[in-house]
């Protein structure tokens, strides 16, 4: 059964769903509209100049940009779906795919790409491929545009001065964060996501450190309470107001980043390639770079696999063939390469140049690496983003706090995931 979203919600959400929908203007122009579900002052004028740039290629097709922060936009799309208000086209990523392809909210994509010779066969066969295993029937649901990987941000000039170089294993990493602290100088040496958001962070660093690589063992049960992560993440909590700011237990992105580029009084922070143009701007190229995720003590280069970014067109569309268009004119070569290049992430279209950042060929290298071993993230378990920010942020804290054993909570995260699993498994006949 549905629960009825608050009045409240409601409310706010009626400003966006008044721009909802498509038809066509006595201009004889067709209208539709393209949520952008991460809007913010760095991302917004990327889609703007995108749809700017559609709309001179097809002058019939006007298109309305409706921008949705990023924590408010799955109770908004939810939303829009449950009253009939979808809009046409929405910036989609993977981490919430699998809960609107089972509310029917998108159409697939796959012929329309098998049609389109600026489409087919350009992306990224990895890419492709975790798009499809999100979904039961391994439909193609959103035409992807980018992935991103996790990096660790940090201040060149203050590891020049400490004679330090990146970190290439957790050792080292542990060790120069140490020797970065000095809270007499208020400088840290690293900042824990501790609020908003916290909770991949973390696993990146816990399954970073373990090495081990795959998010559930052959028999369905979580892998998150292997003694390894246990101990990764007791490593990772015990950094908390011994080399981080005691703010940091309410920490989500713009704090990070206001502690790293505005007050510079962190050496490194974690986060991923789309920060790229927030510390440049604050800090210039000359004072801030990336490293990737260090190698486990055993050797192994661990990651998360991130979400995949896409574009999808919306089931209630009144206008899918504009709202097709429209997508696919997102992700070819030219504008794919664009959105990717400014946004600071990895372009899903192969067609694209390869990029001169250095945190991008980074990046890609770690992705392209054989050795490279990427933990897929279960993103295709409706229940996971609520089990992660509605149950685990909270008792992520406790840990940080010390009023929660590393053990005890990542116990507790296993069984809950591992029961998904089970239901996943059972719904869908054991795919």
């Amino acid at each position: 059964m549905r629960r009825h979203a608050p009045i409240a919600a409601l409310a706010l959400a009626a400003t966006l769903l008044a721009g909802c929908g498509s038809d066509t203007g006595s201009d004889g122009k067709t209208k539709i509209t393209f949520w952008d579900t991460n809007a913010g002052p760095a991302r917004t004028p990327i889609w703007q100049h995108a749809i700017a740039e559609f709309e001179k290629a097809n002058p019939t097709i006007d298109v309305n940009y409706v921008g949705v922060p990023i924590a408010q936009a799955p109770q908004k799309i939810d939303t829009a779906i449950a009253g009939g208000g979808v809009p046409d086209v929405a910036d989609i990523s993977t981490s919430g795919l699998g809960n609107l392809v089972a509310q029917k909210a998108l159409e697939p994509v796959d012929e329309r790409i098998a049609a389109n010779p600026a489409l087919n066969g350009k992306f990224n066969e990895a890419l492709v491929t975790t798009v499809k295993n999100i979904v039961p029937d391994h439909k193609t649901y959103i035409i992807p545009l980018s992935t991103n990987a996790g990096a660790f941000w940090y201040r060149k000039d203050w590891f020049k001065e400490a004679g330090l170089e990146p970190p290439k294993t957790w050792n080292e990493f542990f060790t120069a964060v140490d020797k970065l602290t000095k809270p007499s100088e208020n400088r840290f040496g690293f900042t824990i996501r501790g609020g908003a958001g916290s909770i991949a962070q973390m696993l990146e660093v816990v399954y970073g450190q373990s090495g081990i690589t795959e998010f559930f063992d052959a028999s369905g049960k979580a892998t998150l309470n292997d003694p390894r992560n246990v101990t990764a993440l007791e490593k990772y909590a015990g950094l908390y107001k011994k080399n981080t700011p005691e703010g940091d237990l309410q920490n989500d992105y713009v704090k990070m980043v206001a502690q790293f580029d505005t007050a510079g009084s962190i050496a490194v922070m974690q986060h991923n390639l789309g920060s790229y143009q927030d510390h440049i701007k604050a800090l210039g190229p000359e004072k801030v770079a990336s490293f990737s995720v260090p190698k486990s003590d055993s050797g192994v280069q661990s990651v998360l696999s991130n979400p995949v970014g896409g574009v999808g067109v919306f089931s209630g569309s009144e206008n899918k063939e504009a709202a097709f268009k429209l997508a696919e004119f997102f992700a070819a070569k030219d504008m794919g390469g664009y959105i990717a290049e400014k946004s600071g992430v990895i372009p899903a279209n192969t067609d694209v140049p390869p990029s001169k950042a250095a945190h991008i060929t980074e990046a890609q290298r770690v992705m392209n690496d054989p050795a490279t071993k990427v933990v897929q993230m279960p993103y295709h378990l409706p229940e996971f983003n609520e089990i992660t920010k509605t149950w685990a942020e909270p008792l992520f804290q406790k840990v940080l706090l010390g009023q929660l054993t590393a053990k005890d909570f990542l116990d507790q995260f296993a069984a809950k995931l591992t029961t998904a699993q089970a239901g996943y498994k059972q719904r869908n006949g054991g795919s």
